[in-house]
């Protein structure tokens, strides 16, 4: 089957979590022998910022590491849609495009037809800016892969769409496993982005200030992190290892004792089930974790199994205080967190869904079918 995928980027996760989970599924459709393209804007946001501060040499490496992923580019304006969608069988087109691409392909569905088209949503402007997400035109898509139970409600309530599924994002257990512990560095280790003052609050509850208290030694890795949070940083004596590239991170974590999660405000209070894929891939690396509250709605996980959810920031103190103390729980703690992984949420579980989704829109396309890998 010829699988034909509109992202932001596949080349570069600088702030763009989107890409983990777009280069885990590509590497399981590949394994399946499925025939992957994927599109990106040539001037695209992530991987511009990426360029402006590490030059080509990120890209280059990224490609060395994983040299089945590959991505055409195109711009400035729309791709030729008839050259690249010439025998496409199953097209997603994400939310982090124009409104112009997304009506442009929808229109080219309407004319050409044969193939699955559908809208991939991974983002609350659903919720936060419904106004944006009511610009795009999916009235000649077949549907939309929804990253949480919250979202397919509300496209459907809205209107936006007639058929919805959820399809949460997981950990590309390819990339994602336990290494074997390397000499220890610290205690715990965090990774995410500053951002736009969405968790500037719950960082400082839920990350700095246990680390503080506590003495742990502990490192940060991320972008747009502004002098203030540098300088917060700095008094409560964590150090700031900037970007760090996705496939590098099991061999960061294989130093560190723990980590937190720490989500965004919206996806806390407007998206209930719906984590940040950190948590999945951290989980996938085995290693021990402690969550800043969000409702597990869902039932992805078993809270206070595979992890442990702390209310405020007095717990997380308890809590990070207990893994430090009592490495082997921790562990057998983290053992479970993998389990629950491993029999749920891979790159290959979600593949499958994809797959069953797509042969239910087009029950006579018999490539769809191809669900074993190879």
């Amino acid at each position: 089957m010829r699988v034909v995928m509109f992202y932001h980027s596949l080349a570069s996760d600088w702030n763009h979590g989107n890409a983990h989970f777009l280069r885990g599924v590509v590497a399981e459709l590949q394994a399946r022998g499925h025939d992957v393209r994927v599109l990106e804007p040539a001037d695209g946001w992530s991987r511009s910022q990426l360029e402006r501060e590490h030059g080509t040499a990120a890209i280059t490496a990224f490609r060395e590491r994983f040299p089945s992923l590959t991505s055409r580019t195109y711009g400035p304006g729309l791709p030729e849609l008839d050259r690249e969608l010439a025998d496409a069988e199953l097209v997603i087109v994400h939310e982090w495009n124009t409104p112009e691409l997304v009506r442009a392909i929808g229109a080219h569905h309407a004319v050409v037809g044969g193939y699955v088209l559908l809208f991939h949503d991974t983002h609350h402007r659903s919720v936060s800016a419904p106004e944006q997400m009511a610009e795009f035109d999916l009235s000649r898509y077949d549907g939309v892969l929804a990253f949480g139970e919250v979202v397919r409600r509300r496209y459907l309530a809205e209107g936006w769409a007639e058929r919805v599924w959820t399809w949460h994002e997981a950990a590309d257990v390819r990339v994602f496993g336990p290494i074997p512990r390397q000499a220890q560095e610290g205690d715990l280790v965090w990774i995410g982005n500053w951002g736009d003052g969405e968790r500037t609050r719950e960082l400082e509850e839920f990350l700095i200030g246990p680390v503080e208290r506590l003495g742990l030694r502990a490192r940060v890795h991320g972008v747009r992190y502004p002098p203030e949070a540098l300088a917060r940083l700095g008094r409560a004596r964590i150090v700031y290892g900037g970007w760090l590239p996705n496939y590098q991170v099991p061999r960061v974590f294989s130093r560190f004792a723990a980590t937190v999660h720490v989500p965004r405000r919206p996806y806390v209070e407007a998206l209930p089930g719906v984590p940040t894929i950190r948590m999945f891939e951290a989980l996938a690396c085995g290693l021990p974790l402690v969550s800043a509250p969000w409702d597990d709605c869902e039932g992805l996980f078993r809270v206070g199994a595979d992890f442990r959810m702390a209310r405020d920031g007095a717990e997380m103190e308890a809590e990070l205080a207990a893994i430090v103390a009592d490495p082997a729980a921790a562990a057998a703690m983290a053992r479970r967190g993998r389990e629950t992984v491993l029999a749920r949420h891979t790159c290959a579980h979600r593949v499958d869904e994809l797959l069953a989704i797509a042969a239910e829109v087009k029950p006579d396309g018999a490539a769809l079918s191809a669900t074993e890998p190879r």
